[in-house]
Parts: structure tokens; sequence; C-alpha cells
């Protein structure tokens, strides 16, 4: 079975079932547990978004913490005054109340007021042959606020440059959320328990592009 869940809902949210199809325990994180509430809302307006579209997911039951011990203002961020827990974590349901984890909301770019979620470019680029992993960030942009980057792993034994990665997009996806950067990579910045380090990709992005002026970074 497959459990999602945070430290602060003590921990688990939803979670999938033995009798579940094999379709729905590999590609959900199932369903709410007993006693819990989860609602799915958009980040901008907080109202609640309908089956199948994207929303920031929001839980509430007896086993949401209090709050952070002497944190205040971040216990009054993490949970609102009807004592709705805001996960940050991008999700969709289905009709049957399956849900599927999309993105993180912190990892979200706005290019030129658009709203570019990685993990649905980082998905799209999947399909690509020769590629074996992906890892898609924003960038500052001084025109667009941020650019969208893609960092690729290619499969071994394979090759391919910028322009094969950004050919494969067109047509497919919608022109602002084809990466601008591409970078080739062996690896990914990690923590020391496996999670890639999307903020030190980003550090490392600027110094290597030169984005010092976008980033509002004085240089000497």
């Amino acid at each position: 079975t497959i459990a999602y869940g945070q430290t602060e809902a003590s921990p688990v949210i939803t979670l999938t079932r033995t009798e579940d199809t094999l379709e729905r325990r590999v590609s959900t994180v199932g369903t709410a547990l007993p006693n819990v509430e989860i609602k799915l809302v958009d980040p901008e307006t907080g109202e609640a978004t309908p089956v199948g579209e994207q929303g920031e997911l929001l839980t509430r039951s007896f086993m949401v913490m209090k709050g952070y011990y002497n944190l205040p203002e971040a216990s009054a961020a993490a949970i609102d005054k009807d004592g709705w827990l805001h996960t940050g974590d991008l999700a969709t349901v289905d009709d049957d109340g399956y849900y599927r984890i999309t993105g993180r909301l912190k990892d979200m770019i706005i290019r030129g007021g658009e709203n570019v979620y990685p993990r649905e470019i980082e998905e799209f680029l999947y399909t690509h042959p020769k590629i074996a992993d992906v890892q898609v960030i924003g960038v500052p942009d001084e025109r667009f606020v941020e650019e969208v980057m893609a960092w690729v792993m290619l499969k071994p034994g394979e090759t391919a440059d910028e322009d094969e990665i950004r050919d494969f997009c067109k047509g497919k996806i919608a022109h602002y959320k084809i990466p601008r950067y591409i970078k080739m990579t062996t690896e990914f910045p990690m923590t020391v328990t496996g999670k890639v380090q999307k903020f030190r990709m980003r550090e490392m992005a600027i110094e290597e592009l030169g984005l010092h002026k976008a980033a509002g970074i004085e240089t000497a």
C-alpha cells in the first residue's frame, strides 16, 4: 500500500488499500483515512477546485497538530482559523476520491503571469526515449520574472543536445512551458536522505548562467 501524509498530520492523511486495483495502487496515494477531511483549493483564491482539477491539498482532523512549539506565526501560516492544515502539496482527486500528488506549491514557476507546474513538464519529458531522469526548476528572469530550466539526465549510451530536447517539446506542450535553459547532467544535488535539492539547483543555475541581476544579487 501507499500512504501520503505529513508530520503535522500525525502523519498519514491518505492510504491505498490492498483491495484497490493495481493501477490505483501505483498511480495514486489512495483515499482519505476515516475521520479525515480533505479539500483541494485554488492557491490564489482559496476556492474549492472541481474534480480532476489541480489544487492545494488541505486536511482537517483530530490528528492535525495544534501548532509548532513557540512559533505562533508559523502555526498561523500552516493552519487557518477553521482548522485546515495547508500542506503545500498540489494534488488532484477523481470521482471516487482517489488522490494524486502532482507537485509542491513552492516549486511552482510563474513565467510572465502564467503558472507553470514543474511536475507536468517533468512527466512530459520522461516520455522522451533518451531521458532517464529530469528535474525542472524556475530561474530568475528580468523580463518574465522566472524562466523554465530543465536538468536532464540521459540513459546510458544515449546522446542528445538542448535543441533536440526543445524540438521534442514543440507543438506538444505550451510554448511558455518549453524550457529556455537545458542542462545536461549526470547527477542532481541531493540531501543525505536522497531528496533532490531544487534550491541548490537554482543557486547553481544562477551562478552558471550569470543570472545575478535578475535574482537581485549584487556582484563585485
